[in-house]
Formats: structure tokens, C-alpha cells, sequence
């Protein structure tokens, strides 16, 4: 004899199953992390998942602060480095939408001085070029400063270029997005920071940005560099240093370094994520576009082979076997974090330490790539 419940029962049945299934399914993932925390010595780890084009899950592990034993929640505030490129990038492909600059313009007209390597003087360095890397730029003079670069500043400024034509060849750089917020100011007129609050941050409802003092400095998660010899960590605090002196005497289109465009932005995982979900779905979230499904598209696309790096976005198909991704990394200070998602499948991850001991593989940390493939595991497989 077949028994077949009413439809009204089963539902309710199957709604009373959910939390147990959830409950059983957390408890595992974190089970698994918590391993892969301690095979790596994490100080403290913020994850956030996407499945379906939402965000089904945010948890926060280990401790915000070592020397106090503060643990670690979902409200704290990282400062993610290098995925800050992609809220830079994000900002400049909507000057482009509106028609105030080209990709293919001249990068030094745009900044305000000659930038071109001088083995090929010749050849037109362009915004395209240094918002993937490929300008033949490099960091051996620094980039904290403009200065480095700029001829009238820096007799050793010609050491700021690589040998080879700019176009042909990736090199990452953190002095091509420090210049890119230069322009950013010089074209919008409004300052680095408060333009990225008002034209991406304000519009998405994300509690973030690059400005140490527009933020409440007790969500910040300290960060810690770890040291191999004596297995033990030492706390980072010029992550969060306000620079107030700077900011006091900023000079419009050229102080912007002091914000540092190429990994100053300070942000929860959770906000992280739903910054993600935008580009996952080409530019818009919550009802909201911030730019267009063709400058998302361009970003995602790959400009250089070997990197896969396409416009502060990079692909990645060796991070989960058999999974193509779309994202960045950072890494600054001891921390280390991650950002890539599947914008087919409406799948995604963050990831974010304040301190590990970091090994890696096929460029990405050892810790990352176990955390994002216990999350694809347990969510999305």
C-alpha cells in the first residue's frame, strides 16, 4: 500500500526539515574550517557564500584581536588591499559611460604628466594598459607617492618602467591604480574616497571605505604578520593609519595615494559579498546598476592569456577544479583576501584572514584555496 501525504503536510514537513538540514550543514562546514584554520595557524577568518545570486551565509572564526582574545564577528572591518582595485576600476568605468574619458586615452594626458617609458617613447601608454597591467609600469621605486614617477620629482624616474613595449607584457603594478585615482579626482572633481562612497559604497547600503576616519575605528580587525622562525605574529597597525597630516594639506589630483586606490578599502566580508554580487550579475545589485553589463563585461575579460587579468579582475580557473571564476586577491599587512565568483551560476565566495602562515600554489595561498573549496563543497557542489 502507497502512502501519499496531502500536499499541505508535506510542505510543512519538508519547512521543518530545512533548519535541520541547515543546522546539520553549518555545523559541518565549520567543522572544516576550523581544521583548515588551524593547519595554517589563522588568527581569525570572515567568510561570506553566494548561491543563487544571494548571500546564503556569513560566519566569522578565531579572533579580531590576539593580544586582548577579542573574537572575530560579522560586523568587523578588514582592510582587503588589492581587491580595492576593483572598486577603483568600477568608479572609472563609469567616468567612461559617461563620456568624460576613453580606455584607449592617454594614460600621462589623464594624470597630468608625461608618463611614457622612455626605451619607446613612441609608443602611447593608455588607461586600458594600466588598468590591467600591461602599461610596462613597476613598483622598484615605490608607489606611495606620485613623486616616483613623475620627472620633475624623481631623478630615477625611468626605473619606474619595465624593458619591454607597454602593451605586450603583464607586470603587476600598485603604481598604475594610485595613478588611476588621480584621475578619477581630475575627472569627476570630487576626492577619491567620497566619490566611491557616493557613486558605489551609499547606493549598495555597504558600510565601507578608504577613509580610516569616516569609520568606526572598533570594527576594525587588526591584522598580523606572521613569522616562521619563531611561529609567532606581530600586529600590523599602519593598515589603519589615518593620515590625518596628508589629508589636512591634500592637494586635489595628486595627494590621492594617500587614500591608496590600489588596496585602501576597509569593508565587512558580508558587504564584500554583496559587492560581489554586482559584478556577478554585470554591474548591478539590489535593484541598483553602478555600471553597465558591457563595462562589467570588460572587466571580467581577460586581457593578458597566462594571468587570465582582465580590467582589477582577474580569472581563475585552476582555484576549484573544473570551476571557472571571476575575481581578486589581496594581500597586505599579514592579511590575505579573496574574492571570486561564477557569474553563470550565480555562485560566489569571500574569504578573508587577518593572519595566517601563508604557503602557496599556482600563485593563490594554500589557506585560500582550501577555504574556498570547503565552502564550494558544502554549498554549491
Amino acid at each position: 500500500m502507497k502512502l501519499t501525504l496531502p500536499k499541505h503536510l508535506l510542505k510543512l514537513l519538508l519547512l521543518t526539515l530545512i533548519p535541520v538540514l541547515s543546522k546539520a550543514q553549518n555545523n559541518g562546514v565549520e567543522a572544516d574550517l576550523k581544521q583548515i584554520m588551524e593547519k595554517y595557524s589563522a588568527v581569525g577568518t570572515a567568510v561570506a557564500v553566494v548561491k543563487n545570486g544571494k548571500v546564503v551565509y556569513t560566519k566569522a572564526f578565531g579572533l579580531k584581536d590576539l593580544e586582548n582574545k577579542v573574537p572575530l564577528t560579522n560586523n568587523d572591518i578588514f582592510r582587503i588591499a588589492s581587491i580595492s582595485k576593483s572598486f577603483s576600476a568600477t568608479a572609472i568605468m563609469q567616468l567612461v559611460e559617461a563620456g568624460k574619458i576613453s580606455l584607449d586615452d592617454d594614460f600621462g594626458d589623464l594624470v597630468g604628466f608625461k608618463i611614457r617609458n622612455p626605451k619607446f617613447p613612441e609608443q602611447k601608454i593608455t588607461l586600458k594598459m594600466a588598468l590591467s597591467h600591461t602599461s610596462g609600469l613597476n613598483d622598484s621605486q615605490g608607489y606611495l607617492n606620485l613623486d616616483v614617477i613623475n620627472p620633475d620629482k624623481n631623478p630615477d624616474w625611468a626605473k619606474c618602467y619595465n624593458d619591454y613595449l607597454p602593451g605586450t607584457k603583464f607586470d603587476y603594478c600598485n603604481l598604475n591604480f594610485n595613478l588611476i585615482g588621480i584621475i578619477l579626482e581630475k575627472q569627476s572633481g570630487e576626492r577619491f574616497d567620497r566619490y566611491i562612497k557616493k557613486q558605489i559604497l551609499k547606493p549598495l547600503g555597504l558600510y565601507a571605505n578608504y577613509c580610516v576616519d569616516s569609520l568606526d575605528s572598533t570594527r576594525f580587525v587588526k591584522l598580523y604578520e606572521y613569522h616562521a622562525d619563531s611561529r609567532t605574529y606581530t600586529p600590523s597597525p599602519a593598515a589603519y593609519a589615518p593620515r590625518r597630516t596628508e589629508i589636512a594639506n591634500y592637494v586635489m589630483g595628486y595627494s590621492t595615494p594617500v587614500f591608496s586606490p590600489t588596496g585602501g578599502m576597509k569593508i565587512s566580508a558580508g558587504d564584500l559579498a554583496t559587492y560581489m554580487i554586482m559584478h556577478m550579475n554585470y554591474g548591478k545589485a539590489k535593484g541598483i546598476r553602478i555600471i553597465s553589463k558591457k563595462s562589467a563585461g570588460l572587466m571580467q575579460t581577460a586581457l593578458s592569456a597566462d594571468e587570465g587579468y582582465g580590467l582589477a579582475l582577474r580569472s581563475a580557473d585552476n582555484l576549484i577544479p573544473g570551476v571557472k571564476l571571476k575575481g581578486h586577491t589581496g594581500s597586505a599587512y599579514g592579511l590575505y583576501s579573496t574574492m571570486f565568483f561564477n557569474p553563470k551560476d550565480k555562485f560566489g565566495f569571500v574569504i578573508i584572514t587577518n593572519g595566517i602562515n601563508a604557503t602557496y600554489t599556482d600563485g593563490f595561498p594554500d589557506f585560500s584555496r582550501a577555504a574556498i573549496n570547503c565552502l564550494y563543497t558544502h554549498f554549491v557542489k
